[in-house]
């Protein structure tokens, strides 16, 4: 693995790690952070619009193209449709927008993916196509025809009906395609349980149960500009996986089947391409292999068993922290900050990463981590990405 760092428009920090192969597919994980923090939120969005022009113009990016764009905001309610200006006009791919402040103090950062060698097409949703490979990134909410009486559990039904009539629409389904979802929850405190049975009724629909498998997912506090959204959910789907390359994550030993404590998502999913093997780890926490918190209370003790939690799901797939391409941090508590970025800027002092605040689904767990990992290998029986 390959990390950059890089300071666009003098303000713009820039994290980047490349997976590059040479004369194949070559992956980009970009994490861009403002430095000006008393800045106002137009100023910090200028600088930006700059960046983003002086990155995509870069020799780095040469022959790629942005796949997936995440924005996360200190205020989305005040901040959305100016960023979204923006970057639309920078972006052709799904750009998601997300309330879950960055906690270096900026108010808004940006999370990249690029790939090279991929062709854009439309075939009512945008996709990415090479060697047979075809992939969707979808970001949704139910829009403006919420109200407040909708409960996360109705929203969490229509997004999930609605993905999976466009899935069947282009030869998919959930069960077969469908590698990573995220569930951005506002008041996760009181609106998870809504998403946890919601997702539970359509998955063992779908024949998703504890017999066959789940989907690697993060479930975490998050919001959008629109007060009466209570989920937004965003995917990940590859179109012309083989069920043999892709293989799910447990780490037993470390942790328990979610299952176990009534919800429905697996820990971690590698999938093995000819050329490298992807492994996406999900939201994980400081627990037990009986589902029970680690460490109650003590953020730090936290960090550390979170951490063996995270090595032992990569273990598992042949990987280890040197393979990481990206981390994405969740605080319950911005007191604990500069405590948490103190141990990870010196466990992960080259990796992409970002802190925001987000409370995690269970109270008592204080952070919580999600990461991409990556690394060239050969597999005969598949193609190449």
């Amino acid at each position: 693995m390959k990390y950059l760092t890089k300071k666009y428009c003098d303000e713009i920090f820039t994290e980047i790690s490349i997976l590059d192969q040479q004369s194949k597919t070559s992956e980009f994980q970009v994490i861009m952070h403002g430095t000006q923090q008393h800045n106002s939120f137009n100023k910090q969005l200028v600088s930006m619009q700059f960046a983003i022009e002086e990155l995509l113009t870069s020799p780095i990016f040469q022959n790629s193209q942005a796949v997936f764009v995440h924005c996360f905001l200190s205020d989305a309610t005040n901040q959305q449709d100016e960023a979204s200006k923006v970057l639309s006009e920078k972006f052709s791919c799904t750009v998601s927008y997300v309330k879950q402040p960055p906690l270096d103090g900026s108010k808004l950062a940006l999370w990249i993916q690029f790939q090279t060698d991929s062709t854009k097409g439309d075939d009512g949703m945008v996709y990415y196509e090479h060697n047979g490979y075809r992939q969707y990134f979808t970001s949704a909410d139910c829009g403006q025809k919420t109200t407040v009486n909708d409960s996360s559990y109705s929203q969490t039904k229509e997004l999930l009906e609605n993905y999976e009539e466009k899935l069947h629409e282009r030869g998919c389904t959930i069960e077969n395609d469908c590698i990573r979802t995220w569930f951005f929850v506002r008041d996760v405190d009181l609106n998870y349980k809504g998403v946890v049975e919601a997702r539970k009724e359509n998955f063992e629909f779908n024949g998703l149960n504890n017999k066959t498998h789940y989907i690697a997912s993060t479930g975490i506090e998050g919001g959008t500009s629109n007060p009466n959204v209570k989920v937004l959910m965003n995917t990940h789907t590859i179109k012309g996986l083989d069920k043999g390359q892709i293989k799910f994550l447990y780490a037993k030993d470390y942790l328990n089947s979610t299952y176990e404590y009534g919800v429905t998502f697996e820990r971690g999913v590698r999938i093995d391409f000819g050329d490298r093997r992807k492994v996406y780890i999900s939201g994980t926490a400081s627990i037990d292999n009986k589902g029970l918190i680690v460490h109650p209370g003590d953020i730090i003790k936290q960090v550390y068993h979170m951490w063996e939690n995270v090595a032992a799901l990569l273990e598992e797939a042949d990987c280890t922290f040197d393979d990481l391409m990206q981390i994405i941090v969740y605080l319950r508590d911005i007191a604990d900050y500069q405590s948490v970025k103190c141990l990870f800027d010196k466990k992960f002092p080259s990796v992409p990463q970002i802190i925001v605040l987000a409370p995690i689904c269970r109270p008592g767990w204080l952070v919580e981590m999600e990461c991409i990992a990556a690394k060239a290998v050969f597999n005969a029986s598949y193609r190449d990405l």
